[in-house]
């Protein structure tokens, strides 16, 4: 009794170490345990400071042998005593916490860990890696899709880690990644043994639209659909099919990707080879069309070499139609050749070529000149399109329809359907244009006015064929030409310039005081007739100079023609410079003059000049008095000229 209550120190030293190995033993730890005995299901282990538990004998199903009395485990402390005073253990946790360890160990080494597929769960599967449950999405399965998934469950065999939250229990694995690495590997060596130029043989695994994939012996290649023949393949299937053997050429190897392209054309000569000298530019061949788009279509000229004939040499006339509707496949045409590069392995070809340019024959039937008839077989707002045939038209722009109207006024009398003649004027065979006239038909009035001696100072006479209140529309020469007479020019006198005086089918006299052949116009004036007439008879009657008044000039001329009564006298008379008093009729008439502005007309009215025949009668004296008067220096001279060309 007393030595129990009073401990030696060598007891004070175990109490010490038991207290201390109870304070570093938590819960919630892995810890060492000793196997003291095996009763009944239970395996009764010690932890130290005289604490024991008891393990079901399960949980030691998967250690290699059954644990015996002494061995040591380690094992999980769920809590150190429980309420019979018992440490509560567990061997799985124990295993799973270890478990855990490696794997993160396994994840940071980029390693692969072993495990089997368990079961099956939504989106994937379920992978015991030793106790620690994983997951396997569906797309890591395997490198194809698998629709049978039965033969891998409970196999063990190698996943990689791809994503592992310890804090969460949640490891993402895939059997993907351990095959595509082992793929790749097998991929590498078998790739180190070929060379690009080498012929294998392989079997045809796949078959799409672009080609087909070639087992070489464990690694795939393409052999493209354009690879497989020099002649047009519209599927590869016209070409193999799956499970052939055949044998084929490595076109190219691509070491990063070790993608395969293979070829079988390569195995045959090429058809290409000294094409410039077979099909020379020029040669007219036969081929069969063995395709339409909607550019052209493609002639086979022999197997393997195929030629395009474009749209635009299809034909000569039928222009912005589709090919489809000129030529149909397997259609045996006759072509030319237009064009070869050897190094684009491109034909041109001509249809068109081997037929007649219809512009050249039509040509040498109907040369310039021809007068031809036709329908009108459209109009637009340049021109008319006269048909020449079935496939030709001819055009006939609006400045080539009439002489005497404008192109609008002139096009406005054709309707589409109307039989119209006309001339050729030009046949441009490159550009495919033929152009036609219809006024041609009749000689240019312009021309006939030359011939006829009509020109500027010329007397005319001329039949009303209409009238306006700005003037008179007449008609003159043969053939007839059209001119507008304006309100000024209708008289000198402006009491008689009136429209109203004259009537349609009158004939009047009128001075052609301009022709514009650029515009074709003449412009004609009974005002500058009259005054002509006038100045005609002072120069024969008599001269202002004399004392003589213009009325007695006038009467004497009246009388001398066989008038009946003297015209009476002219409003002032003229003094012996040659001025007047006040103008006589129009005072425009200086405006005639080039060079006769506002301000010298001012001036010359001043003077006693009204009109341009005052300046045309004067001496040199008097013109050089003038020119000191107005203050116009050597400008005298132009302007009697110009007054002389207008009295004609």
């Amino acid at each position: 009794m007393t030595d129990s209550m009073n401990p030696t120190s060598d007891d004070f030293a175990s109490m010490f170490e038991s207290s201390a190995a109870a304070a570093a033993m938590q819960e919630g730890q892995v810890v060492p345990a000793t196997v003291i005995r095996i009763e009944n299901d239970a395996v009764l282990v010690d932890i130290g400071l005289k604490t024991e538990g008891r393990i079901p004998l399960r949980e030691f199903s998967m250690e290699d042998k059954q644990p015996e009395g002494g061995d040591i485990v380690d094992v999980y402390l769920d809590r150190i005593e429980n309420a019979l005073g018992d440490a509560v253990l567990s061997r799985d946790k124990a295993r799973r916490e270890e478990r855990w360890i490696k794997l993160e160990k396994s994840f940071n080494a980029n390693e692969p860990v072993k495990g089997a597929i368990s079961g099956r769960v939504k989106g994937g599967f379920t992978v015991d890696l030793g106790g620690v449950n994983a997951f396997l999405p569906g797309s890591q399965v395997d490198i194809r899709p698998v629709r049978d998934v039965g033969p891998l469950m409970g196999e063990v065999q190698p996943f990689a880690v791809l994503k592992l939250d310890r804090a969460r229990g949640n490891i993402v694995v895939s059997r993907r990644a351990i095959l595509e690495e082992s793929r790749a590997e097998q991929r590498a060596e078998i790739v180190s043994d070929m060379a690009e130029g080498d012929v294998r043989k392989g079997i045809v695994k796949n078959i799409t639209d672009y080609g087909a994939f070639v087992d070489l012996g464990g690694i795939d290649g393409l052999l493209h659909v354009t690879d497989m023949s020099y002649k047009r393949i519209n599927h590869p299937s016209q070409v193999v099919e799956v499970g052939q053997e055949v044998e084929v050429q490595i076109i190219k190897i691509n070491p990063e990707t070790q993608r395969i392209s293979l070829g079988m054309k390569q195995l045959g000569s090429d058809p290409w080879d000294g094409m410039d000298v077979r099909y020379p530019v020029g040669a007219r061949l036969k081929g069969v069309v063995t395709n339409i788009t909607d550019y052209g279509a493609f002639v086979e000229l022999e197997d393997g070499v195929e030629g395009l004939i474009h749209v635009s040499e299809m034909s000569w006339t039928k222009k912005n139609v589709h090919p489809g509707k000129i030529l149909s496949t397997s259609q045996e045409v006759d072509v030319e050749v237009l064009d070869v590069d050897s190094d684009k392995r491109r034909i041109s070809l001509g249809l068109k070529q081997t037929m007649d340019n219809p512009w050249s024959a039509f040509l040498a039937e109907h040369p310039i000149g021809t007068e031809i008839e036709g329908e009108v077989r459209g109009i637009t707002e340049f021109g008319l399109f006269i048909g020449l045939g079935p496939d030709l038209d001819g055009m006939v722009h609006i400045n080539d329809i009439s002489w005497d109207q404008s192109g609008d006024q002139a096009i406005e009398a054709y309707n589409k359907g109307d039989v119209v003649k006309a001339k050729v004027l030009d046949v441009d065979v490159d550009k495919e244009r033929i152009s036609l006239g219809i006024k041609q038909l009749a000689g240019d009035p312009m021309e006939s006015l030359n011939t006829g001696g009509v020109k500027r100072g010329a007397t005319v006479t001329c039949t009303v064929t209409e009238i306006t209140s700005g003037g008179i529309e007449v008609e003159f020469g043969e053939p007839a030409m059209k001119s507008f007479i304006r309100r000024s020019d209708l008289s000198r006198d402006r009491a008689d310039q009136r429209p109203e005086r004259f009537a349609v089918g009158d004939k009047v006299d009128a001075k052609v005081v301009q022709v514009d052949r650029g515009s074709r116009r003449v412009s004609l004036s009974i005002k500058a007739l009259e005054i002509a007439e006038e100045a005609e008879a002072v120069a024969q009657y008599g001269s202002a100079d004399a004392g003589a008044s213009l009325g007695d000039i006038l009467g004497a001329a009246l009388a001398s023609s066989g008038g009946k009564e003297a015209a009476p006298a002219a409003s002032g008379d003229a003094e012996a410079n040659g001025r007047l008093a006040a103008p006589q009729g129009d005072a425009d008439d200086l405006k005639q003059i080039k060079g006769v502005g506002p301000a010298f007309e001012k001036k010359l009215n001043e003077a006693g000049i009204f009109h341009f025949w005052q300046i045309a009668s004067m001496t040199d004296d008097q013109l050089a008095a003038l020119e000191e008067e107005v203050g116009t220096s050597g400008k005298g001279a132009d302007w009697k000229a110009e007054a002389e060309a207008l009295q004609g």
